[in-house]
């Protein structure tokens, strides 16, 4: 029996429950809050599990410190001498100072492969940029940057933020050297040399470690490359800086990979200025270089297509003037004048007028204002080498260089225009 008093004129309710209700009602509470406390248990025992797993999403060893430089893989196939080879080896990366991890073949999506995880500490990165001889800066460069160009707001929608190409301040460089380190602007030594540094010093020490025991020496048995070709490890590869199709999670920083793939790598953005900062830091100074070296030529190309299409143009504009096609498509003219057999035994004679289709095609591309178009391309020619040539210049802020582009570009045209009159047109 349970009292519940209830202040409406001062009345009190007596509710009557049979001994028989009232153990079901408690029992349902005690099952009710078993299983609240089962599945509050269960969520914790699963939170736990998922932060000991490892996250295959990531570029650093299980402790979340150390960053994977390098990845060798291979299928533990039960061959001696394979197994042979790859403790000799591994035994030597780790005497030239190499940390090594291996993720088992069961988290593997075949359940086959075994992943060996390479990580270069800071004495073994410093060792080897002495060796190889990496410039690094030391100092901030104290040049003043380039003059303004007038008019350019204009430029403005073919820029890309700076939040996309995170400039940076320019440096003078200097090969490592790892005695006088404290020279080096060291701010943070596991990020001082990039992603694309690291990788190409992991590589040469893999390229370069033998696999064979201290007792013997064989020149042959050096190098991943060879290990590769024999089976041993089936595959060696340095990772990548997150996914490139997606974006990050939560409030981390967009890798520059997903950067280069959106705003640089689709055809839509053809238009934009290149992230050249990003480019030579994921892929290295040579890609670097040659993406620069594109791109200028690719706006040199501008004008050389400009002048082209207007020559096309022309050719369509007089296509009905064209009085060759005319008189070679004339029954009377082009059909009365019988021709060579293209070969000696097999080809027939042929008419002039069957080539009629043919002669009104090349004159949209074969014109009178190709002879213009050959001129300019010898004048674009020695230009778009002035220009490169002035334009490293001004990157480099070595001395101002005077505006004589205007002058220069006159003084080829008119020498181009006599000499092609003159019957002596000269390549620049």
């Amino acid at each position: 029996m349970r009292r519940i008093t209830a202040k409406a004129k001062e009345e009190t309710l007596i509710e009557l429950q049979s001994a028989s209700d009232s153990q079901i009602t408690d029992e349902s509470r005690r099952n009710g809050v078993g299983s609240l406390l089962s599945e509050t248990a269960s969520l914790a025992e699963q939170t736990e599990t998922d932060k000991l797993q490892p996250n295959r999403d990531t570029v650093f060893f299980r402790d979340g410190v150390r960053r994977i430089d390098f990845v060798l893989s291979y299928i533990d196939d039960k061959d001696e001498r394979k197994q042979e080879r790859r403790r000799e080896f591994e035994a030597n990366l780790e005497k030239e100072g190499l940390e090594l991890e291996t993720e088992d073949k069961s988290d593997s999506k075949d359940h086959k492969t075994y992943f060996l995880k390479i990580h270069a500490p800071w004495n073994v990165l410093a060792k080897y940029a002495d060796i190889l001889k990496i410039k690094v800066p030391f100092k901030e460069s104290d040049f003043p940057h380039g003059r303004e160009v007038p008019l350019e707001f204009l430029s403005c929608p073919f820029r890309l933020p700076d939040s996309i190409i995170h400039p940076q301040p320019d440096y003078f460089t200097s090969p490592f050297d790892k005695n006088k380190v404290e020279f080096f602007l060291i701010s943070d030594k596991s990020t001082f040399f990039p992603p694309s540094t690291r990788n190409r010093i992991v590589y040469y020490i893999l390229a370069h470690c033998p696999y064979y025991s201290e007792g013997r020496k064989d020149r042959e048995k050096t190098g991943i490359k060879r290990l590769l070709s024999n089976g041993t490890y089936t595959a060696a590869f340095p990772l990548h800086d997150g996914r490139y199709w997606k974006k990050a999670r939560n409030s981390e920083p967009e890798s520059e990979r997903y950067n280069l793939y959106k705003h640089w790598a689709r055809f839509l953005c053809f238009y934009k200025e290149q992230p050249l900062n990003l480019i030579r830091k994921y892929y290295g100074e040579k890609i670097g270089i040659y993406f620069a070296w594109l791109g200028f030529y690719t706006e040199m190309l501008f004008f050389a297509a400009i002048i082209g299409l207007i020559c096309f143009t022309y050719g369509v504009l007089s296509y009905d003037d064209n009085v060759s096609s005319k008189e070679i498509c004339d029954a009377e003219v082009g059909g009365s004048i019988l021709m060579c057999p293209l070969c000696d035994k097999k080809c027939p004679f042929w008419k002039l007028n069957s080539t009629c289709l043919s002669s009104w095609q090349s004159h949209l591309f074969d014109n009178e204002g190709t002879v213009f178009f050959a001129i300019f391309m010898g004048i674009w020619g020695k230009c778009q080498s002035l220009f490169q040539e002035t334009r490293q210049i001004l990157q480099e802020q070595i001395v101002p260089i005077k505006p004589f582009y205007a002058e220069t570009f006159l003084f080829l045209l008119l020498l181009s225009v006599q000499k092609t009159l003159s019957g002596t047109f000269m390549w620049f």
